[in-house]
């Protein structure tokens, strides 16, 4: 497998996007079940636990779930090379096996290969899905799942619900020379990235963008463009990417979601986004107005 690039030619192959996957895993759902030996995706928290191997590391394979210190909750996902892959959530407190390592998902630095951080973003989204779904949000009823996909029912008012999908906008603000960049308290010291924010009731994507640029730094754009979108399971987020140029407003900073918001010039840029996001692919892209 390869190691995760450093440039994307499009949004479409971004990590996490399900076109990082597909020369390796077929999508599954839990009813379709092959039995059999197989892969397991095992998650510990944000970490995705991989077989250490001379060179590298992979998804491990055995023939059942009696072969890991967890007891139940074994979810068949899809095929992982040609053989049934499934997810096993890993209790933070059950220690680890010998031989597995602990790689993190939402590591900023991360280096695995594009395929199998983009199976874990995928396993992880799937663990949000069924952790959140088994009881009815309208009466509190069990919810059992629809034959043949992530789908479920309540048994007692019958209610559909889905996976649950979350939109966000986040765009790259530019003014000659210049771009508006915020960061967050809980991102790794000296690290900033585009402004971001969730799509609210009765919002389309662009309206969000600008109001969350407005919100967070003060600022007022025009131009706003399009660029393209990702998959970001961390839970649920979908975030559809822009670019927008400066239009009037002094910078003032929402200290109550951001930590920082500034100007940098384009010629000393801070600490970056990782290069699996679509801000980076944003900054990488459209850097200069």
């Amino acid at each position: 497998m390869s190691s995760i690039d450093t440039y994307f030619s499009s949004p479409l192959h971004l990590p996490f996007n399900s076109s990082s996957l597909q020369k390796y895993f077929q999508p599954g759902v839990p009813d379709q079940d092959p039995g059999g030996p197989g892969y397991w995706v095992l998650l510990r928290g944000s970490e995705l636990l991989l077989q250490g191997q001379p060179g590298g590391v992979q998804l491990s394979y055995g023939g059942r779930q009696t072969d890991w210190p967890v007891s139940v909750g074994a979810l068949y996902v899809g095929d992982w090379r040609g053989a049934p892959c499934r997810l096993l959530n890993w209790p933070e407190e059950t220690p680890l096996v010998d031989g597995l390592i602990p790689c993190q998902l939402r590591d900023w630095g991360a280096c695995l290969p594009v395929e199998l951080l983009s199976l874990g973003g995928l396993a992880n989204q799937i663990r949000h899905w069924e952790t959140n779904s088994g009881f009815c949000g309208r009466c509190g009823g069990l919810m059992v799942r629809l034959p043949r996909e992530w789908g479920k029912r309540c048994e007692v008012c019958s209610a559909l619900y889905f996976p649950h999908i979350h939109p966000c906008a986040i765009i790259l603000v530019r003014r000659p020379g210049e771009v508006l960049l915020t960061r967050k308290a809980e991102w790794p010291d000296g690290h900033y990235s585009l402004v971001a924010g969730f799509v609210n009731s009765g919002e389309c994507l662009e309206e969000a963008a600008v109001r969350e640029i407005a919100e967070e730094t003060g600022v007022r754009v025009k131009n706003l463009r399009y660029v393209g979108s990702q998959c970001w399971p961390f839970p649920s987020q979908l975030m559809a990417g822009f670019t927008a140029d400066y239009d009037d407003g002094e910078l003032v900073v929402d200290y109550g979601e951001l930590a920082d918001a500034r100007w940098f010039s384009v010629d000393a840029l801070p600490l970056m986004p990782p290069p699996r996001s679509i801000s980076r692919y944003i900054l990488d892209n459209f850097l200069h107005l």
